[in-house]
């Protein structure tokens, strides 16, 4: 069975890698995995997969064609916010599938924010064709619920991607410290100057090793190089483009402080204290499933001692989830690896 997995894959994008990752490793044995991708042949070299390039549209179309499933695979694919053309790239295509008779299902959503009516009705036109739903949030559910439509919800299936060793981590001195910030409008520069001198505090304070961790090297790598010029203490920027080891360097850290979903969700799954930072409604929502501590970004205290005291309180104080709480979310984040064995064994 020949199944086209469609997401923001091959973008450099270290949560959907890690979401098409997974979904690599939940299908079944007898599927046949052909990937949309942005860098169809990194995508090749990476997971061993056939790959297609995502904005080829004959390509695309020929890919459709000969295939028997499609599948949106995870994140928030569906959201007008940072675009109005994304929804309508990933609805038009799951509409096509449907159209060609293909089975579709959309797989481990996050839906919305939706602002635009014709969004709105672009969601529930292709939500509603689908052989199945699987969502990560409860927002998510409660609106196919409000639309009529039946879905699986779990959590998000990165809690079940196999971590990978990161060579030469376990060299660098301990206690570490992961941080992952991402460029966005609510980060101004003020923010981003007071976060800094706290954390050159926190260093002093702490002794400890700071990890910078650009999870999109495109949007995050300047911040990181930014913030590292300034340590006094050991650090290090660490650009890693394998899924699976970055979710292996939080085995190694002690406390994450991350703005990324992603970068949140694998350091909860090592069992690392975490503190969010949260400039989306996803990261909001994981900070109260989670009971993470944290701020959205526009909450953010001017004070950098304020900063500072509160995050040297979550490395004292803080706690990780307990192992039966990563296995509880672990095991029914493999609901979403079910839901994709009951569509594919017909």
């Amino acid at each position: 069975m020949r199944v086209v997995l469609c997401g923001y894959y091959g973008k450099g994008n270290g949560g959907d890698e890690a979401l098409l990752a997974t979904l690599l490793q939940m299908l079944p044995n007898h599927v046949t995995p052909v990937v949309l991708s942005g860098n169809p042949q990194q995508t090749r070299d990476r997971y061993h997969v056939e790959a297609c390039d995502r904005m080829n549209l004959f390509s695309v179309l020929q890919t459709l064609r000969q295939s028997d499933a499609f599948v949106w695979g995870g994140g928030s694919l569906l959201q007008d916010v940072t675009s109005a053309i994304s929804p309508l790239y990933y609805g038009g295509l799951m509409i096509l599938a449907q159209q060609l008779g293909l089975k579709t299902i959309a797989w481990a959503q996050g839906i919305g924010p939706l602002k635009r009516n014709t969004t709105v009705n672009l969601a529930r036109r292709s939500f509603g064709k689908c052989t199945a739903v699987s969502v990560r949030d409860q927002g998510s559910a409660a609106l196919l619920s409000e639309w009529g439509i039946p879905c699986t919800l779990a959590p998000d299936p990165v809690w079940a991607l196999e971590s990978a060793s990161v060579p030469g981590l376990w060299d660098l001195p301990a206690p570490r410290v992961a941080v992952t910030l991402r460029s966005h409008p609510q980060l101004t520069a003020t923010r981003l100057d007071n976060f800094t001198r706290a954390l050159i505090d926190f260093q002093k304070a702490t002794q400890t090793c700071i990890l910078l961790v650009p999870f999109q090297q495109s949007q995050d790598l300047v911040i990181a190089e930014a913030v590292a010029s300034k340590l006094p203490g050991v650090h290090k920027v660490l650009c890693l483009e394998d899924p699976q080891a970055l979710k292996g360097v939080f085995r190694g850290v002690e406390m994450a402080i991350g703005m990324r979903l992603h970068s949140l969700i694998m350091a909860a799954a090592e069992g690392c204290r975490c503190f969010a930072l949260s400039y989306d409604p996803k990261v909001s929502k994981l900070m109260i499933e989670l009971d993470l501590p944290g701020w959205n970004l526009t909450e953010i205290p001017e004070d950098y001692y304020v900063i500072c005291n509160t995050l040297l309180e979550c490395y004292a104080n803080g706690n990780s989830l307990t192992s039966d709480q990563i296995q509880s979310l672990v095991d029914r984040a493999l609901m979403h690896q079910d839901l994709l064995e009951q569509v594919f064994s017909h």
